[in-house]
Order: structure tokens, then sequence, then C-alpha cells
């Protein structure tokens, strides 16, 4: 999703940062879920060239969310003689002195705008304000253009503290807009991390009464991650409230779910208290949904002992079923990893006892395509006493293991040998 060209060496301006996607994928399966810090949808960074955005269906994109918020009279039908020879007149260099009177033009086009960011990053303090003068008036609606964007961050990591205040001020009454705008909630993202409390505070509580409609918006939502990330707690309380009765909803929705992990990094455990009962009450269902099984994960990794006991606790007595399970399986093995010694010991007794009707869940387990990575976990971070269990379990079954390509994966780890030809 993320174009390439060339713009003299790149296809276009800088200033974006790349991230993990918010929803990682192995060739077998999802297994994580990492931090989006910015929409890159059509990213025009110099940084970038992945594309961060989740396997999301297309009935969930917003279709006008790269329209402007304004009437946008940026787009120019034909380029200015002195644009049209900074595109083609390579040999000579520009300054920004030479564009002046040009920058709000320069700023809405693929190459000049790359240029003007470029040039910021190292302007004097008075030549940053003769651009600025320049684009302010045009400020809403350069922060809602393709390249024009990416001016008006770059104001926010390198201009002025009073500049940075007058382009946040510019933003009052239209942060929900922005927010919900493709190129516009790159903007919101960059001011909240670069203005002072009071305003970050100012500008986010235009968004109270929409969180939930920002949450669940492909731009909103990492607008709700950024606020979370970079606000004191006791500013944005609103924003967790919108989470009450609504955990199991929103924890299984493909933005929702990023969102709830960032209130758990980042909040107080007096405010995420109930918003975890909540997920308590609904985990078997969570641990097998392919979003909510990473909130699930998330808590198994960075949540308190209580919590993770709490799911563990859960898990046990269904190992096979969770196991087999396309998103539950990832959940067992961050049980098997975050769990005690006991719990270890817990799950492989489980397994290895033969059942009634004579079948063995171990036997069933490594020869399913999800379940056997369950079990190589189980070998990789038990005890010398708990792998040896395990091995001594497994290897009466090797012959019939060979017949089935992810029981060569274990045979492999256990005894590579058995695998070559005699």
């Amino acid at each position: 999703m993320t174009p390439s060209s060339n713009l003299r060496g790149s296809n276009v301006p800088i200033g974006l940062n790349t991230n993990p996607s918010a929803i990682g994928t192995k060739k077998r399966r999802p297994v994580s879920i990492h931090t989006e810090l910015s929409n890159q949808l059509l990213s025009p960074s110099l940084n970038s060239g992945k594309n961060l955005n989740p396997p999301i269906s297309a009935g969930l994109v917003n279709k006008d969310s790269k329209s402007s918020i304004l009437s946008n009279d940026l787009t120019h039908s034909t380029r200015s003689p002195l644009l049209e020879e900074f595109r083609n007149n390579k040999n000579k260099k520009f300054e920004l002195s030479d564009i002046v009177g040009h920058i709000v033009e320069f700023s809405s086009d693929q190459y000049g705008s790359r240029f003007i960011q470029q040039k910021l990053e190292v302007a004097s303090n008075d030549e940053k304000q003769i651009v600025f003068d320049e684009i302010y008036p045009k400020a809403l609606q350069l922060m809602t253009d393709v390249f024009g964007n990416y001016v008006i961050q770059k104001f926010f990591e390198y201009g002025t503290q009073q500049q940075k205040e007058k382009l946040a001020e510019q933003m009052k009454g239209n942060v929900l807009k922005l927010s919900l705008q493709m190129y516009g909630c790159r903007v919101v993202q960059k001011a909240l991390e670069h203005v002072l409390i009071d305003q970050q505070s100012s500008l986010i509580r235009e968004l109270d009464g929409n969180i939930l409609k920002c949450i669940k918006d492909q731009n909103g939502n990492h607008v709700i991650q950024k606020a979370i990330e970079r606000i004191p707690t006791e500013y944005i309380q609103f924003i967790i409230d919108s989470f009450n009765n609504k955990m199991t909803e929103l924890a299984t929705h493909p933005y929702g779910c990023r969102v709830i992990q960032r209130i758990f990094e980042h909040c107080t455990e007096e405010q995420t208290k109930p918003l975890m009962y909540e997920l308590h009450k609904n985990t078997i269902s969570l641990i097998q949904d392919q979003y909510g099984n990473y909130v699930i994960q998330h808590i198994l990794e960075k949540g308190n002992i209580k919590d993770k006991n709490e799911i563990i606790k859960k898990v046990h007595g269904k190992l096979l079923q969770m196991s087999k399970h396309k998103f539950a399986s990832n959940v067992v093995e961050k049980c098997v990893i975050n769990g005690t010694k006991n719990d270890r010991q817990t799950f492989i007794n489980e397994i290895i006892q033969t059942k009634p009707d004579g079948s063995s869940p171990l036997l069933n387990m490594i020869k399913d395509q999800y379940a056997n990575y369950v079990v190589q976990k189980m070998i990789e971070v038990g005890d010398s006493e708990q792998k040896e269990l395990l091995i001594s379990h497994i290897k009466p079954h090797i012959q019939t293991l060979k017949k089935y390509n992810y029981g060569k994966h274990l045979i492999q780890k256990i005894e590579p040998d058995a695998l070559k030809k005699k």
C-alpha cells in the first residue's frame, strides 16, 4: 500500500517514523501485536517503505478518509514557472529564500514538500519564521494535504515553541475532523508529541464524546493511542471511561485491541482494574478471537502476576482444544513461556495422560499444524526434567510422526538423526 517512485533519489518527503505493524504475522499464523505509532497508508516518508497497517478487510476503510476537511485550494492545475524549474533543473541548488512567495505551493507538491522538510531541519530561526509566516494562513489545508501535512509535522518537530503553539491553536475546533482524516491524523499525533501539556489536554478534549468513533476509525485510533502514550494519565480519564462495559466489543475490534494494549501499558492499575475485571469475564472467548487473542497475549507478557494466573487457570483443562485453534494456540504458547514451573508441569501432565478412549493428547498435538508449536515451546522453555519427560513420551511415536509435516518439525528438534535415510 506504500507506493514507490523516485524523487531526486526518493519518492516523497521525509519525516515519518517507521514502526512495526500493529498486527505482526508469521507465515504459519499471527503471533504478536505491536505498537503502531503512525498511520502509514501512502506514507511519503523518506524513511518509509513498509506497509504498517494490519490485513484488515476493505469494508473497514472509510472512503472519505482522504478528503480534506476544508475546501482545499492547494491543488494547482498548472504549476508556477518557479516550481517547474525546481522540478526540472537538477543542477541548480535551491535555498528556502529562492521560493519565498511560493512556499504553500511547494509544500503541497511531492518534490517541493520534501525539499522544505530537509531545509527546515537545518534552518535558522529567521528562515523558519519566513516559511511559517507564509504557510500559517493555509495551515489547516496543509494538514490534510498528502504532501503538505509533512511540512506541518516538521514545524512541530523543529519549529520554535511559539510556532508550535500557534499551529496547535489553528487546530482548535477541527481536532475530530483532523483525527479521522488520513493525513490530518498524522499532524494531530505529531502535535501531541511536541506541544506542552496544557495544549495536549485542550486538543484531546475535543474528542470527548467521540472516543469510540475514533477508536474504531482507521485513522482516529492512532490519535487515541498517541494520546494515551504521551499525555499524563490524569488528563485522559475520559478516554478510559469510554471502555466501561465495552471491553469485549473493543478487544475484538481490529483497532480497539490496539488501544486497549496502550491503556494497559501507560495507565495506572487503579484506572485499568475495572477494565481488566471485565476482560476476565470473557477470557475464553477472547483467547479464540482473531483480535482478542492479542489483548490476552499482552496481559500474559506484561500484566501483573495475579492477572496472568487468572488467564493460565482458565487454560488448564482446555490445553488440547486451545492448542489446536489458530488464534488460541498463540495464547497457549504465552502461557507456557510466562507461567511458572508448576504451571508448565500441569500443562505437561495434562497432555501426556492417555484418555479413556485410548487417544493421546500429546500425539494429537504434535500432528497438528498449530498445536505442534505449543509442544515445541514446552520443550524449549521447560527445565531438564520436563524436557526429558516430554521427549520420553514423544519418542515411541517417531515413526508415526514422520508421516506428518508438522511432526517432522518436532522430530528434528529432539532427534535429528531419526529423519536421515538409512
